[in-house]
């Protein structure tokens, strides 16, 4: 490890020392190696190319498909005193123009940018201007198509990669399975393979599956049994965050909700009391959870399946981060798998469905055929699919294949402060002051206030404004249109609603198609993916975390000894090899019929009975083996693909 390395961890994160596997991958990416780095939720992915992008000099261009995201390491970034900078959909041209300006002349260290950014025109114009030192690629499981969330512009991240001969390569994600991990190092072109990973296995964080009709009962008792931390339930859908809050808090266990649908001033407050402990547990949908590194969860409970054993264990695997005892539980009921099966089919609806809805968004936003590139709108989902009459499902199904096909995007609700920058010369400001009196006391005010105007967009708050100019909010919101009407000033004000982009012109409803790629593969993948799902719920024969161990190609030696699979296996008076040797036996019986107990037992040799019969008995309590109607065993008939999703 380089000395510099260690010096900017100490002085701009205050760490004495990197976490496992961080120090290796900083090193790979010092020596401009291309590098593929694995590392659990919360397992410090930021560090791994924020350090080197300081140490070595240049820029650091980071890719990611997340805007929270963006903004969030941006602003800490800045808070370390580390000039960052973010460009995404939305934002004014004018805000972009100068995010570039300052890249080109060498004032950043980190540029954020979506994987669409990359191939416009404009970004490709200046690209070898920017002194790129390392290309770092977050969520790099979305570059293929065998991955839980492939996002087909990550596909032309390579075609920069000519443009910028030896700059290295970081693609980072929290999971992925051997064939992702081969796809990614495929697809962004590295030099060599190359990839540094820390095990999946989590020794502290034990998993266990419930089989019960009663899951509210069951929730509420998982909680009262835990006296310490704060936990999470992941609900499928926004309505049933409330439900099972309120149901949590009416039993005393003090509790809030969270989902996208709520503003983003609600959402940041949520999660600050469940954060600071002011609340113990929070309900939410998937929306919740990206950056969030809270070490004191004792509890993460799934309500529903998870559409992808990768969704299931970064969820889960927001336990335990402080490397004490705890637990993820996941709640299954008859019911469950016919949901899953309903929510695929809604995820994939047919294409003249798809076009409907691409035709009524540009009637509801009122955007001719022809226009709209570029053209951002504040969007409500759900009030759009009731004055439509579409599936609320359905609709983001659809809003997900538009932005995959470069047609349009739905941004998350995030707050992002009104900002300002003034366009106009100091001179040509001072004339307007004195030409028209009525700015000029509103005018000096603002440049008292917020330095650097001139420069640069400068978040502004009008309350203050207001407060300080002694003017109504609504004079200073109309003063600061009027002058940027003037063509002085540019101003943006306060967006905390999702945002619905035009990626391209409005089409035709006609000629929007869907790739093969982007749909039937996605399909098929997906229907892969949830059957990996219903194999783990129901195989009570094989400890949880060697399921999920061997799901991301790593085998597990020894049972973790504390799952529900392992508890109950546990009790036998059996070793592991005695019961596997029992299992073999009469699994090769049953294959060729079913048989009554007393001769299935009579057939399994070098045991004894009581040893075969527990071992049975086991089986069958497990739903391993059934018994059918004239009472003899045979083996349980599995949920199959061609069950689920023919």
């Amino acid at each position: 490890m380089s000395r510099q390395s260690l010096e900017v961890l100490v002085k701009y994160w205050g760490y004495s020392s990197f976490r496992p596997m961080q120090e290796d991958i900083v090193d790979a990416v010092i020596d401009r190696r291309d590098t593929l780095a694995l590392l659990p939720t919360g397992g410090g992915k930021s560090i791994c190319f924020q350090v080197p992008g300081m140490v070595l000099p240049g820029l650091c261009l980071v890719i990611t498909p997340l805007i929270a995201l963006m903004k969030d390491q941006v602003m800490h970034l800045k808070q370390k005193g580390i000039p960052a900078a973010a460009i995404y959909s939305g934002q004014h041209p004018n805000e972009i123009e100068i995010i570039y300006n300052h890249a080109v002349f060498g004032q950043l260290k980190f540029l954020y940018v979506s994987p669409e950014r990359l191939v416009t025109e404009r970004f490709l114009a200046i690209i070898t201007r920017l002194n790129i030192n390392l290309i770092a690629v977050d969520e790099s499981h979305c570059i293929s198509q065998w991955g839980y969330d492939f996002r087909p512009p990550y596909l032309r991240i390579a075609e920069i990669r000519p443009y910028l001969p030896g700059v290295p390569v970081l693609a980072l994600t929290a999971t992925a399975t051997p064939m992702v991990v081969n796809d990614i190092q495929n697809k962004l072109l590295f030099r060599k393979p190359h990839v540094i990973q820390t095990s999946f296995m989590r020794p502290n964080l034990t998993y266990n599956i419930i089989h019960h009709p009663d899951k509210f009962g069951t929730l509420e008792r998982l909680f009262q049994r835990m006296s310490q931390g704060s936990g999470i339930v992941y609900v499928r859908n926004r309505r049933r965050t409330r439900e099972i809050a309120d149901f949590l808090n009416s039993h005393g266990i003090t509790s809030t909700w969270y989902h996208a649908g709520l503003d983003s001033q609600q959402r940041d407050e949520r999660q600050t009391a469940w954060m600071y402990g002011k609340v113990k547990v929070i309900v939410a949908t998937n929306a919740f959870g990206m950056g969030i590194d809270k070490p004191d969860v004792r509890l993460v409970v799934h309500m529903d399946l998870p559409d992808s054993l990768e969704a299931y264990f970064q969820e889960a695997g927001r336990g335990g981060r402080d490397g004490k005892e705890s637990y993820a539980w996941l709640l299954t009921a008859d019911q469950d798998v016919q949901q899953l099966k309903t929510g695929y089919n809604t995820s994939f609806p047919e294409l003249q469905k798809v076009r409907n809805i691409y035709q009524a968004l540009g009637n509801y936003l009122q955007v001719p055929i022809g226009s709209g590139q570029g053209m951002s709108f504040d969007f409500d989902l759900h009030a759009f699919a009731k004055d439509y009459n579409f599936q609320v499902t359905e609709v983001f199904a659809a809003l997900q294949f538009f932005e995959k096909e470069g047609y349009l995007q739905m941004t998350e609700g995030v707050r992002v402060p009104a900002r300002l920058f003034v366009q106009c010369s100091r001179e040509d400001l001072y004339r307007l002051q004195v030409e028209q009196p009525a700015y000029d006391h509103f005018i000096k005010n603002l440049l008292r206030s917020y330095p650097g105007l001139f420069t640069d967009f400068v978040p502004v708050r009008v309350e203050e404004i207001s407060r300080k100019t002694e003017l109504p909010a609504e004079r200073v919101e109309e003063y600061l249109n009027k002058m940027m009407k003037l063509g002085y000033m540019t101003y943006i004000p306060v967006k905390d609603k999702p945002q619905l982009i035009y990626l391209s012109e409005r089409q035709p409803a006609e000629n929007i198609f869907l790739t093969k790629e982007n749909y039937f593969d996605r399909k098929k993948n997906a229907a892969l993916r949830l059957q990996s799902v219903i194999d783990f719920v129901y195989n009570a024969d094989e400890c949880r975390s060697t399921q999920l161990l061997r799901y991301f190609g790593e085998q597990q030696q020894q049972r973790c000894g504390k799952c529900d699979v392992c508890v109950k296996r546990n009790k036998m008076k059996l070793s592991d090899v005695e019961f596997t040797a029992i299992k073999t036996q009469l699994f090769g019986l049953l294959a060729q019929r079913p048989y009554p107990l007393y001769e299935a037992l009579s057939r399994i040799d070098g045991y004894s009975e009581e040893k075969a019969l527990t071992a049975i008995r086991w089986m069958l309590e497990n739903r391993l083996i059934e018994k059918d109607s004239t009472e003899r065993l045979t083996i349980k008939k599995q949920l199959g693909f061609d069950a689920l999703w023919s």
